[in-house]
């Protein structure tokens, strides 16, 4: 991609009315484009951060045996009557609305409710046993306050999958491969060290929970870990039982602010059962379904990633979601520089390597910023002083490391990188 046609353009400053860091970097770096509280368009470069997001989840929940689908938005509120979540005394984070012959309808902020009827359509022995499903869809949420910009939003991205056993033994070992593969995908996404697997509150579905709390001053959460031991429990459950469970001292426990990028819960029967969700095992003994919940959200992951990994310059990707690896800043418009980043450019793109090249008539400075601002992992000067060098500057956006190569070994690197 040519900068000169790409019609979204960086910004000096943010809304005023945007307080959220990662929501103002991404709004400067024409990531996202803010349409009210908590809804926020994503535009051409925020969107393929976001995909590539969303893919590395894909893979480790295709990895594990999820079968991917995708449900509808709107929700029939019989079936969430059926559960006690259709009145708003119960949830009131419902957004409800109307068709054209009066029935009322309700926009999707889960989708057990939904799922459950499917599956019961499809089931048809014990030995199908388990299973599980996920979807990546965009949720709605009339949350109360939403001023974290793309981290809670009212309208939101996140993958959901549910799973489907006969036993309570079988849900515990498919619990514990999610819990594999959430890591994962934290490691990828490149806050692996930074997460912690935290012991949490069930809500509504059961005693307890786990979440994935990723470490940082802005989060909503408070929690308590070890580092030496990678253990954290949620200020909710910092209960003596549980510590003596995990193996740990309250006094060894560390006091920080986190934000929750995943979740992960046992549900039991609480949606199967409603639906008479069940089948009958080889001694005609009757069983209802046991399931568990596996939430991640996408658009806060994003959000999350661009909170910790930026500085006053801009934003700062990993290399597995930037929206290009490479970022070509050529200067002036000496012909023979423009021929070169050219020659550059196609190169990169023959070799299969994300690019984006800032073509641009604007000062040296300007492209600077706004590389910095974008934030791709590794930029590239071509001018007349690499021109009589033969050899291009290279600089690692996490690092500031700056190199010399030629057009040869820089492919060579960027292949491998």
């Amino acid at each position: 991609m040519r900068v000169s046609q790409l019609i979204t353009k960086t910004r000096k400053d943010a809304p005023a009315d945007e307080t959220a860091k990662n929501a103002q970097l991404l709004i400067r770096a024409g990531y996202v484009n803010k349409e009210m509280a908590g809804v926020y368009s994503f535009l051409p470069l925020g969107l393929r951060t976001l995909n590539k997001i969303s893919q590395i989840i894909r893979e480790e929940m295709d990895a594990i045996g999820g079968q991917e689908l995708l449900m509808p938005s709107l929700q029939l509120p019989e079936r969430y009557e059926a559960t006690g979540r259709w009145d708003d005394k119960d949830v009131d984070i419902w957004f409800k609305t109307q068709l054209a012959n009066g029935t009322t309808l309700g926009l999707g902020f889960s989708h057990e409710e939904n799922l459950v009827p499917i599956v019961k359509n499809y089931l048809n022995s014990y030995r199908e046993l388990p299973f599980s499903m996920y979807q990546v869809q965009w949720k709605f949420r009339n949350e109360l306050r939403s001023k974290s910009g793309i981290m809670r939003g009212r309208e939101f991205l996140m993958k959901d999958m549910y799973s489907f056993s006969l036993t309570q033994e079988q849900h515990d070992e498919y619990y514990e491969k999610v819990k594999q593969a959430y890591i994962k995908v934290y490691d990828r996404l490149g806050i692996g060290e930074n997460t912690y697997y935290a012991f949490a509150s069930g809500g509504s579905f059961s005693k307890y929970s786990h979440e994935f709390q990723t470490l940082s001053d802005v989060g909503e959460d408070t929690i308590f870990i070890s580092r030496e031991k990678k253990i954290a429990v949620n200020k909710e459950v910092l209960e003596d039982d549980i510590l003596a469970e995990l193996g740990v001292k309250r006094e060894e426990l560390e006091e920080v602010r986190a934000i929750e990028v995943g979740n992960i819960f046992g549900l039991g029967t609480k949606f199967s059962a409603p639906f008479d969700l069940s089948v009958t095992d080889e001694n005609g003994t009757k069983h209802t379904v046991i399931m568990g919940c596996y939430g991640i959200g996408v658009t806060r992951v994003m959000g999350t990633i661009a909170e910790l990994m930026s500085d006053e310059r801009g934003l700062v990707w990993p290399k597995n979601i930037a929206p290009y690896q490479l970022h070509i800043t050529s200067l002036g418009n000496d012909e023979a520089v423009l021929a070169d980043a050219d020659k550059l450019y196609e190169s990169c793109k023959s070799a299969g390597i994300e690019v984006l090249w800032d073509d641009r008539d604007v000062s040296a400075g300007e492209k600077f910023a706004d590389a910095d601002l974008m934030g791709m992992p590794i930029r590239v000067v071509v001018s007349k002083k690499t021109l009589e060098g033969g050899a291009y500057e290279v600089k690692n956006r996490q690092t500031g490391e700056i190199s010399s190569l030629d057009l040869g070994n820089l492919i060579k690197v960027l292949v491998n990188h």
